[in-house]
């Protein structure tokens, strides 16, 4: 297994919320036929942790910690271009029913019209082909800014499939133009990994300012679990862990 290769199982594969507290959870009660005490014990711990992840309490907390790095009032002068970063993909069967935008990409496509109505700047998109999928995400967002928002596309990076390879193909993408100095769309809890990664490869990357998870007020409903609450909850770590991997490994 190739070193991306790892960190794609470590991040998204069996050790990834929900799965890796379901498979203990189960190990626990596989565990609780032989040794009763420990595979309670195993079994409750992950349970619980399963029911803390999917909380809005903690998903808003660990989303606002992920976001936390990014700076405030950025000034965008001097930008050359926008650069707006695929993330998933709807699948469809290769036929009739063709690959979609997943909602993440859906609404980093919205960021990226409103970025361009505001600096008319000529507009990138960065995406390849994601496992199992028929087209790339980088051609999937460039039909949608073009055709639904009236969004020229000017370069179309289509072999990406990290946050990596994102930023180092979009800078030979955009080398012998010499555009060097971008505004990066995605999300703000993506944002920080991102730029991290564009600035490691050369460029000046500055932050679209895309919405900020806001602060919840504690009640009753905050400590009740949901499937958005561990969605958030799997994409601020996923960034947390995806951060200390990218500085160790690049």
């Amino acid at each position: 297994m190739t070193q991306e290769g790892a960190a794609s199982f470590f991040s998204c594969g069996v050790l990834a919320l929900p799965t890796i507290f379901i498979v203990l959870s189960l190990a626990g009660a596989l565990i609780a036929l032989v040794w009763r005490r420990a595979g309670v014990a195993l079994a409750l711990a992950s349970s619980l942790s399963l029911y803390v992840s999917a909380t809005p309490a903690l998903s808003s907390y660990l989303l606002r910690q992920a976001e936390s790095e990014l700076p405030q009032n950025v000034d965008l002068a001097g930008a050359q271009a926008i650069v707006v970063l695929g993330g998933d993909v709807r699948l469809g069967d290769g036929a009739d029913i063709p690959d979609r935008l997943g909602l993440l990409s859906l609404e980093r496509v919205v960021f990226a019209a409103q970025a361009y109505r505001g600096l008319h700047l000529p507009v990138a998109v960065s995406g390849g082909r994601l496992s199992l999928a028929h087209t790339s995400l980088g051609a999937l967002m460039k039909a949608a800014l073009e055709v639904d928002f009236a969004v020229p596309v000017v370069r179309n990076e289509d072999r990406s499939r990290t946050t990596w390879e994102n930023a180092l193909y979009t800078a030979r993408l955009l080398a012998p133009e010499k555009l060097s100095k971008v505004v990066l769309v995605t999300h703000a809890w993506h944002l920080p990994r991102a730029l991290w990664a564009f600035r490691r490869v050369g460029l000046t990357a500055l932050p679209w300012q895309a919405p900020r998870t806001a602060r919840q007020p504690y009640r009753i409903g905050s400590f009740l679990p949901s499937i958005a609450a561990l969605h958030d909850t799997f994409y601020a770590l996923h960034e947390m862990i995806g951060a200390v991997y990218y500085r160790l490994r690049y």
